[in-house]
């Protein structure tokens, strides 16, 4: 395939190893831009119009290279082999026992220490509406089994859709769980918190965890808690209810199981509450973790902006958490030779487009 490297590339920045770190833009006519970078496949800002068609940076992040190295926010980031948590840092997988980076209170986080975020990726080809990102995983890369060929594709359409693509293979049976962590202030990415942003999702049933965020395996109903967000409720309407899944996340971080059944569905929509910004979020996946920044803490971001708890909220979608020790959740065992294929759009409007 002939590569079509036609689009806008500037410079972001060095490694401390000196290695050149990319910015790729992707932009449509409406003014609607997304900048991403080659060191993680991270969204580094997401720029779109509001009610008053200002141009506005949705998205938290960094200015530089090294803030995304020393980060731990994983802002922007693509999560994987496996993002969210797997119970004991271990699992078995064909009568064979794979041992994972402890980083989580006994548990395995986002894969490990050597994270997806931290690594330049190949860039495959880009254009001014999509990149195409390509990184090697080797045979027990962070743990896992097998050889892997993972890619991500963001593409940005007319319609202010920006939808990523994940595409993985690898010769050995193993996990795959790959999602973006970007974390989302349809305000302004330095505007404070969102608690005032209303919250909207495609789900009656949420997974309870135990105080450090492992799924006890229960499917629990939202109906009459503060998980319910179905008709749409503000984040911090109930946010700071004596309950005890809240307690234990110290706020919203956890997984809503979604009703898409495996189809490409609307699964959430959000409300920026002084921008008028709204954002649709669709996908495939069967979960959407939300996570309300609670653990930001005077985190130093873009331009001078400095983040701190409830700045931001985060849509994960991807498998549930854990799922590689619980029958009853949807698998993330993907066979040797089989593709994963999945993807998530990001489709952006104003209350005034309503």
């Amino acid at each position: 395939m002939e590569r079509k490297n036609v689009g806008t590339k500037r410079e972001f920045g060095w490694t401390k190893e000196g290695r050149t770190v990319s910015l790729y833009v992707l932009q449509n006519k409406n003014g609607t831009a997304a900048e991403i970078t080659d060191l993680g496949a991270s969204l580094v800002r997401l720029w779109v119009r509001d009610k008053e068609g200002k141009r506005t940076d949705v998205v938290l992040g960094y200015d530089t290279p090294e803030g995304y190295k020393k980060g731990t926010c994983f802002f922007g980031a693509i999560v994987g082999r496996n993002a969210n948590r797997i119970a004991g840092a271990q699992f078995e997988l064909n009568k064979m026992a794979y041992t994972l980076a402890d980083n989580d209170n006994g548990n395995n986080l986002h894969s490990g220490t050597d994270f997806y975020n931290t690594r330049i990726w190949e860039t495959e080809e880009y254009t001014d509406s999509y990149v195409r990102f390509k990184l090697h995983s080797p045979d027990g890369d962070q743990g896992f089994p097998g050889n892997a060929d993972i890619y991500v594709t963001y593409r940005l359409d007319e319609r202010d859709t920006l939808d990523i693509r994940y595409e993985a293979s690898a010769d050995k049976d193993s996990l795959f769980n790959l999602t973006n962590h970007s974390y989302f202030n349809l305000d302004g990415h330095d505007s404070g918190s969102v608690l005032g942003h209303t919250l909207q999702l495609e789900a009656d049933c949420f997974t309870p965890g135990n105080a450090y965020a492992i799924p006890t395996g229960e499917i629990l109903s939202a109906e009459g808690t503060p998980m319910d967000f179905r008709n749409g409720a503000k984040i911090g309407a109930r946010i700071e209810e004596e309950y005890e899944p809240l307690h234990f996340g110290n706020g919203y971080d956890h997984n809503w199981v979604l009703k898409n059944q495996g189809k490409f569905e609307k699964a959430a929509e959000l409300r920026g509450e002084k921008s008028g910004i709204v954002m649709e979020t669709y996908t495939d996946r069967p979960g959407i973790q939300i996570y309300t920044a609670n653990y930001v803490e005077n985190e130093k971001g873009k331009n001078g902006a400095v983040y701190g708890k409830r700045s931001a909220v985060c849509l994960e979608t991807q498998c549930w958490p854990d799922a590689v020790h619980h029958e009853n959740f949807p698998s993330p065992v993907c066979r040797a030779g089989e593709k994963y294929d999945t993807h998530t759009a990001f489709r952006f409007s104003t209350d005034k487009d309503s």
